[in-house]
């Protein structure tokens, strides 16, 4: 391997169970054969006497109340979306709807299978620290029931030296609110060309369209559309298309009273149903000021798309998906800032290499010019990054991961000329990072796998997952990192 590598953190984040969320519960609806038994269930809630229904309601209560928020608010939320099946909803008195809306929820423990894969990023909220500290926001992927992922966070103080200490992961959770955002013609076009959907149609709709609008505006868009264009035979597909298209943006956002790791990010439009997963979290800086930027890999349970998230400050989040060649298959990472004018990010189109994209205007990210193929005998089936590119005086320092024997997983690193990132400059002959005995033991076995790190005082602070069951911290100092690099064998004008 090499001579330098990172040195492990003794503190290290294991899944927790009683991390858990309250979700919608519909019998019969998780059986291989669908029918829904919500009718009957209600009718038999509904012949409760009152006694016994706020017997029913109060133990409830007693029992689960103190893990969540606003737990009435949840069964009142719960009971509006099956009240449709009831006989006589009006007649169902306040205690026997709340009860109505208890029995249709359950609980989900957001990472009782693991915990891994984090990025981690400056957090905004940088007070009561001294100069030699800094306080960092973790993004983690937890894995529950059914492979089901979505995004946590978790609160840490870096420093001073190498001093790491976590915040503690206590109390109830809270699933974002889903809600309106204004969309983008850009990327409603982008879309469509994805699906290549192109006809009198849509051709109509996104001429009618302003740059920026909103749910009504595109509903009424579509409302106008002339009869003689809705009765061609492609018109009921196009506009499903469309309304699928146009849904894949929405916003999430948080109680301003709740922590950073209170807040969980959970599928919210069909593409997600099956997860949201390796969210690769940066601070992004440009002149209007930071921003945080993330992409992650949303899946449905048989395809993959790549999406981005936006936020001031981690507490309200835009979605929108990613678009083109360069966003195809896992692993896309933002630059955090742009280069001559424009927006870049790291890629993995082929499944084995990495590469570098450029984003275009019209809001696709272009066919990937390769940096890095597997090369070493401990990447040889596939390389990949680690993380978003951290910029340093000497280049943008990428970590990557190589996959060798036993699908074994190690961490590398890369060194891209900071004015040209299309060439490499240097690499690091080994492994910084690989599985040892205390990691290869997990949900995945044998495998260490970081979605980003950064810099502080001079070290670099890599969380990882260690097989897929828990969470780890290493570091290395970034001046240590660069002298063991080499300059590659194919060094020259072209990516190496």
């Amino acid at each position: 391997m090499t001579g330098t590598s990172a040195v492990r953190q003794d503190l290290v984040l294991t899944p927790d169970p009683r991390r858990v969320v309250v979700k919608l519960f519909v019998p019969g609806e998780d059986a291989a054969l669908v029918r829904s038994r919500a009718r009957v269930l209600i009718d038999r809630v509904a012949q409760l006497d009152d006694e016994e229904t706020g017997r029913l309601l109060r133990d409830t209560f007693h029992r689960f109340g103190t893990r969540h928020r606003d737990l009435a608010g949840t069964f009142h939320h719960h009971y509006d979306l099956v009240r449709h099946r009831a006989a006589r909803a009006r007649d169902l008195s306040p205690t026997s709807r709340l009860l109505v809306g208890a029995y249709f929820s359950h609980e989900y423990a957001v990472e009782s299978a693991a915990l891994c894969n984090p990025s981690m990023v400056a957090h905004p909220d940088q007070s009561g620290l001294d100069a030699r500290q800094l306080r960092v926001a973790v993004s983690l992927r937890q894995i529950g029931e059914g492979h089901l992922s979505s995004i946590g966070f978790a609160t840490a103080v870096l420093g001073p030296g190498r001093r790491l200490s976590v915040a503690d992961r206590s109390g109830p959770l809270v699933i974002g609110r889903r809600m309106g955002v204004r969309h983008r013609r850009d990327l409603l076009v982008a879309g469509l060309i994805e699906e290549e959907c192109d006809n009198e149609v849509t051709a109509t709709v996104l001429d009618a369209l302003p740059d920026r609008y909103d749910e009504a505006t595109f509903e009424r868009v579509l409302g106008g559309l002339p009869p003689d264009l809705l009765s061609r035979s492609t018109g009921p597909r196009t506009l499903e298309q469309l309304r699928r298209t146009n849904t894949a943006s929405y916003a999430t956002t948080f109680p301003a009273d709740t922590a950073l790791h209170q807040r969980v990010l959970w599928p919210a439009v069909p593409a997600e149903s099956n997860g949201l997963e390796d969210a690769r979290f940066v601070r992004f800086t440009d002149e209007t000021g930071p921003v945080y930027r993330a992409t992650y890999t949303a899946y449905d349970g048989r395809r993959i798309a790549t999406r981005a998230l936006a936020s001031s400050d981690l507490r309200r989040f835009e979605t929108t998906p990613m678009r083109g060649p360069g966003a195809r298959n896992k692993g896309v990472a933002l630059f955090p800032r742009t280069i001559g004018g424009r927006h870049l990010a790291l890629c993995r189109t082929d499944g084995e290499t990495i590469g570098l994209t450029c984003l275009d205007g019209e809001n696709r990210w272009q066919d990937p010019v390769p940096l890095h193929v597997p090369r070493d005998s401990w990447e040889l089936i596939q390389v990949g990054n680690c993380g978003s590119p951290i910029e340093t005086d000497a280049g943008w320092l990428v970590l990557t991961h190589g996959v060798g024997p036993m699908r074994r997983y190690a961490i590398g690193a890369l060194l891209l000329d900071l004015h040209r990132p299309d060439r490499v400059v240097a690499r690091l002959p080994g492994a910084l990072l690989s599985p040892e005995e205390a990691d290869r033991d997990g949900y995945v076995p044998n495998v260490v796998y970081s979605c980003g790190g950064l810099v502080h005082a001079g070290e670099l602070w890599l969380p990882y997952g260690a097989s897929d069951a828990r969470v780890g911290f290493a570091t290395v100092p970034v001046t240590d990192l660069l002298a063991a690099m080499v300059v590659p064998p194919l060094l020259g004008d072209g990516p190496a």
